[in-house]
């Protein structure tokens, strides 16, 4: 796939995400699309897991925002960076935010099939997130990954 195309895809996903429109998201991914959140711990495949994790997402971050600010590419991958805004909400991770508006570096890797997204790993840190949504990081992880902190007590 072109490098062109490629962008265009990726720029038509972040518009959508930025609105929450999840009916547009969805017509732009690949029938066996691939999420991967590593910093939540979490995967979607197929666009019915894929419309789950945004809803679930969206619930916890309703005003997500992300900006795009530059990419590389190669003839499979795209990869781009910028910045995603976002207040987290409700106590989907076990805390009680303060209200804050996070500003996250991020980093997206796609790859295409068919003309469409297959695949998106989502990158942030965690601990950035937690810190200016005025939360313990040790606690989100706790919720997230229970067996790692159950580890951890050890």
């Amino acid at each position: 796939m072109q490098e062109r195309r490629m962008v265009e895809l990726a720029h038509a996903l972040a518009v959508a995400k930025s609105r929450q429109d999840i009916p547009a998201a969805l017509r732009l991914l690949h029938p066996e699309m691939l999420l991967e959140t590593p910093a939540f711990g979490t995967t979607a495949r197929g666009r019915a897991e894929n419309e789950r994790a945004l809803r679930r997402f969206f619930a916890a971050f309703p005003d997500y925002d992300i900006t795009l600010d530059g990419h590389a590419s190669n003839a499979d991958t795209l990869v781009c960076w910028g910045t995603a805004r976002l207040t987290m909400t409700g106590d989907r991770f076990g805390v009680q935010p303060d209200g804050t508006r996070a500003a996250l570096p991020v980093f997206l890797q796609f790859t295409f099939q068919d003309d469409l997204i297959a695949s998106e790993q989502f990158f942030f840190d965690l601990a950035t997130l937690c810190d200016q949504s005025g939360v313990s990081t040790d606690a989100v992880r706790s919720t997230l990954f229970p067996v790692l902190a159950q580890g951890e007590a050890r």
